[in-house]
């Protein structure tokens, strides 16, 4: 686990601790066959080419590993990734939501869509996320009412979000986190075209979407240095989780790279969690600063365990 030494100067009320333990999580399925064997299942119609009912799923997974129990808890789906996770105790749990939160029959027409019924909320509690990342190419897959339930349902159970919201700036505001201790993890969620995003789905002025990065010009990351420099305090992480390039595959574009490298060395960051491909890709200390290009999947499937991933970084 990579040590940082924190180089902040704090003022006298502030303390500050010098590391903090982050798990970062990549792509966090919670519909089709989760949420059918959950507390409360969702309408299970799907829209697939192949497959019409989300009960398909289940019975799929039940030809390969026998029966599985229907009405469970909501720590069920997370198999033994909780036990893990108590072990590790990190200071906050980070994910990639890449399904939407609603009863929304708003379709987005893009063959395939996920939703899990907002009455199953629990199952994130159980695992106590701290915040959810939203910028992805599934959170608008029931269309804008979707987005709105989603939204709404994360707040009214207590759960941060970020890199989604009612209008640009909410989608560009930061999830705060509190860390026991003193200090903070400020994260920023974004959504690259090159993970699947339209454009049409980026948020605006009056305009309910994601946290959008259009291009990596410098005029846009002296934008995101500007606001990250207002916002982060002595103590402070300041995390980048951004969604971008294709699903599978192994290869790190250069563009990818050299955006991980500006987002530390001109946007101010700390930490860059990356998602979207479904599997680990490369780790990088980059100037002292963690890149994690992609932080791999967690779509907990039928008691499937999730290996997890916590580094310890130097907050500054």
């Amino acid at each position: 686990m990579p040590q940082i030494a924190n180089n902040a100067a704090a003022g006298p009320e502030r303390p500050v601790r010098s590391s903090a333990k982050l798990f970062l999580c990549g792509d966090v399925m919670l519909g089709r066959g989760i949420d059918q064997i959950l507390a409360n299942p969702g309408d299970p119609h799907l829209y697939e080419r192949h497959v019409r009912s989300a009960t398909t799923y289940v019975e799929l997974a039940e030809r390969i590993n026998g029966p599985i129990p229907r009405k469970v808890d909501d720590a069920y789906v997370w198999g033994d990734a909780l036990a893990e996770l108590d072990r590790e105790a990190p200071d906050a749990r980070i994910i990639n939501l890449e399904t939407s939160i609603t009863t929304s029959l708003s379709l987005a027409p893009k063959g395939i869509n996920y939703k899990m019924n907002p009455a199953n909320i629990g199952c994130l509690a159980a695992a106590r996320v701290s915040c959810c990342v939203l910028a992805n190419n599934h959170v608008l897959d029931w269309d804008e009412p979707g987005l709105v339930e989603t939204l709404d349902t994360l707040r009214h159970a207590g759960l941060a979000y970020a890199g989604a919201g009612l209008d640009a700036d909410e989608a560009a505001a930061p999830a705060v986190i509190e860390l026991a201790g003193g200090g903070r993890v400020l994260v920023i969620g974004f959504a690259l075209e090159t993970s699947g995003v339209p454009a049409s789905w980026a948020a605006g002025a009056y305009k309910p979407g994601v946290n959008l990065l259009a291009d990596v010009s410098a005029r846009s990351l002296a934008q995101i240095a500007r606001s990250v420099e207002a916002m982060k305090q002595p103590g402070d992480l300041a995390v980048a989780s951004i969604h971008w390039g294709g699903n599978w595959g192994y290869e790190v574009p250069t563009e990818e790279r050299a955006l991980a490298h500006a987002l530390i060395d001109v946007a101010g960051f700390d930490v860059v969690h990356g998602h979207s491909s479904h599997h680990p890709k490369p780790i990088e200390i980059h100037d002292g600063r963690l890149i994690l290009m992609d932080a791999a999947t967690s779509s907990p499937t039928m008691r499937e365990s999730q290996a997890t991933r916590s580094f310890a970084v130097g907050l500054r």
